[in-house]
């Protein structure tokens, strides 16, 4: 299921829009978690990029595996991309946990001109411990999307470019 998509190894395909999706829906975190006046507009879309983002890494890693399965000469070769990814894909997830506890817990003012519908503010300290949690997961997200693909540029272009 994670081996090809066409005559290309998925994992080829996917680890693109990893590399964009993950640092965009973290960088929409942060401004979730630090804006609270554009909570409103950016609850559902931020909640959404999260899930997606944690899917993405899923599926990255699963068809990183089905192509060293595939090519198992590489295994040595991208030991470190594979452990940094497996760290990736954990990371994600605890983003996503951290996001939908952010969608569900942090409040905001009402998209509605009437202001009806608003949330009373919630308790602050679960507020404030929620938004540190979304800019560390945020950034170790985004840090360690570096990391990983950084190996994996460097296990297939090391020493195959002219200097």
């Amino acid at each position: 299921m994670f081996e090809r998509f066409g005559d290309l190894p998925l994992h080829v395909l996917v680890i693109h829009a990893a590399v964009v999706v993950l640092p965009v829906a973290a960088l929409a975190a942060i401004v979730f978690a630090l804006m609270p006046r554009w909570r409103w507009l950016l609850r559902w879309p931020v909640l959404a990029l999260g899930l997606g983002a944690a899917l993405t890494a899923f599926v990255a890693k699963q068809s990183g595996e089905a192509f060293v399965a595939a090519v198992p000469q590489l295994a040595q070769l991208v030991q470190e991309h594979k452990d940094r990814g497996t760290l990736l894909l954990w990371f994600s997830l605890g983003f996503a946990f951290v996001v939908l506890l952010a969608a569900l817990v942090l409040s905001g003012p009402s998209a509605l001109a009437s202001g009806r519908g608003a949330k009373a503010s919630g308790n602050r300290g679960l507020e404030l411990v929620v938004s540190a949690a979304v800019v560390v997961m945020s950034l170790l997200v985004i840090w360690q999307t570096i990391r990983t693909g950084d190996s994996g540029a460097k296990a297939v272009w090391d020493g195959r470019l002219p200097s």
